[in-house]
């Protein structure tokens, strides 16, 4: 168990790297708990409280900048509230080292996609709102079934795939983020508990963290974000592989 001051500095820094980067702040999250000796299912169930904090409050502060797509940040997040709501469920039928190898496979797919995306911007691809609903149901189970909201898939797809610009796409994965941790942590606390304590105050502190993370998200050009996500993602792959190998 975290004291109170070590609680207060995670959640601040897991606060400026969800708005910064419009991640739920899981990806950073659950590996820094696990690094201070919490089990992946605890580190879970307090990301998945900490991400309702951040993600309302980051896509508050998003709206107000104009810089959240409303229409398509409902369409998905409709759906990754229904596929969330089957997380907590399914990992407690599963042991700590398969949670750990998933979480490791979310940030492959997501450094890849974003290291190989051509620069020559493209032309937005219109995409069936089914087809967004769909995403977003299986990025909610996935997501938060090992406690990272469905964001660190959700930014690259935009990205890479659809063709959205960056700043747009980081806007719409924080949303998403809101609708998959409230069904998310409402699954997790039902079928095996939340450590609330820790998750609350993680999830309060993180807010200050949000409101910087946003400010200079505006301010920084699109090609630093940019190779701030890779650095940030690739970091995540190297330790998640020294933990399982």
């Amino acid at each position: 168990m975290l004291n109170i001051a070590e609680l207060l500095l995670l959640g601040s820094c897991v606060g400026f790297l969800s708005g910064f980067f419009g991640i739920g702040g899981g990806t950073v999250l659950v590996p820094a708990l696990m690094l201070m000796g919490f089990a992946i299912k605890d580190a879970i169930g307090i990301s998945s409280m900490q991400m309702v904090f951040s993600s309302i409050f980051g896509s508050y502060l998003n709206r107000k900048n104009r810089s959240l797509d409303l229409r398509m940040g409902l369409i998905i997040g409709s759906g990754g509230f229904v596929g969330a709501i089957f997380s907590g469920f399914m990992a407690t039928k599963m042991d700590d080292a398969l949670l750990e190898s998933i979480f490791l496979l979310f940030a492959i797919f997501a450094l890849v996609r974003l290291f190989i995306q051509p620069k020559t911007p493209k032309k937005q691809r219109e995409v069936s709102e089914w087809i967004l609903f769909v995403l977003g149901i299986f990025l909610g189970v996935a997501g938060m079934l090992v406690g990272v909201g469905g964001s660190i898939l959700l930014v690259p797809i935009l990205v890479g795939f659809l063709h959205i610009d960056i700043k747009r796409a980081v806007s719409s994965g924080l949303f998403f983020v809101v609708f998959s941790s409230i069904s998310g942590f409402a699954s997790h606390y039902i079928s095996r508990g939340v450590d609330l304590h820790s998750g609350i105050v993680v999830g309060l502190s993180s807010l200050a963290g949000v409101y910087l993370g946003i400010i200079l998200k505006e301010r920084v050009s699109v090609l630093l974000q940019r190779r701030l996500l890779v650095l940030f993602y690739l970091i995540i792959v190297i330790y998640l592989l020294f933990r399982l190998f």
